[in-house]
């Protein structure tokens, strides 16, 4: 069986340009044998190839090796520190499919510009998500983020006839989920609950509405 903590931390050494297995085992804090174990397994599930003693990955396997650790059992709140912005929202997206929901990243609308992270739609509700990557987030920052998203939302919707849309904020660093103007501020390690719990609780988050 793996040890998930140095495959969390090896999420970091899934790189486009090869990586060998000494190191691999530096990023991931452990042996040659241990590092080497570790990217044998990825390989054997998709994830990367190997070439002459090197091992060679896609820029979609760094993402893709972070779903392997969730699988495998690691905690979602630490895989999600091993990624970048980009990789955080990729998550965020594929929590949302395996919930069943039709998922939509980084949708700009026109006429004011704008870009909403992720838009996930089911049973004629659509979410969207707003992803802060952010290490620490003031009260006043949240504030402003939920405006924008409200913002966002109302713009969205004038766009989808028929909509009924929700406004959200998924983050990567927050101990509880909270509610800011009725917006819901959910840290990643408790978005999979917050979703399968969503339609139980749409009367009390705020949702707006075309006509």
């Amino acid at each position: 069986m793996l040890n998930l903590k140095p495959l969390v931390s090896g999420i970091n050494g899934i790189i486009p340009n090869g990586i060998s297995i000494k190191d691999f085992s530096v990023v991931t804090g452990t042996n040659q044998k241990t590092a080497e174990k570790i990217l044998d397994e990825l390989i054997q599930n998709n994830i990367g190839e190997k070439e002459e003693g090197k091992f060679f990955f896609n820029p979609g396997d760094k993402l893709k090796s972070a779903l392997f650790a969730l699988e495998k059992g690691a905690l979602i709140d630490e895989v999600a520190t091993q990624l970048n912005w980009k990789d955080f929202e990729g998550l965020v997206a594929e929590i949302l499919k395996s919930k069943d929901f039709a998922t939509i990243k980084n949708l700009i609308l026109k006429n004011p510009r704008m870009e909403i992270d992720v838009v996930g739609t089911k049973l004629g509700i659509v979410l969207l998500i707003d992803c802060k990557h952010w290490k620490k987030q003031s009260t006043t920052a949240l504030q402003r983020a939920v405006l924008k998203q409200i913002e966002r939302t109302k713009h969205y919707i004038t766009q989808a006839d028929g909509a009924i849309a929700v406004p959200a904020i998924v983050t990567l660093y927050q101990d509880k989920v909270d509610f800011i103007s009725r917006v819901p501020i959910v840290p990643i390690f408790q978005f999979s609950s917050f979703v399968d719990e969503f339609y139980g609780n749409l009367d009390e988050i705020k949702t707006i509405k075309s006509y």
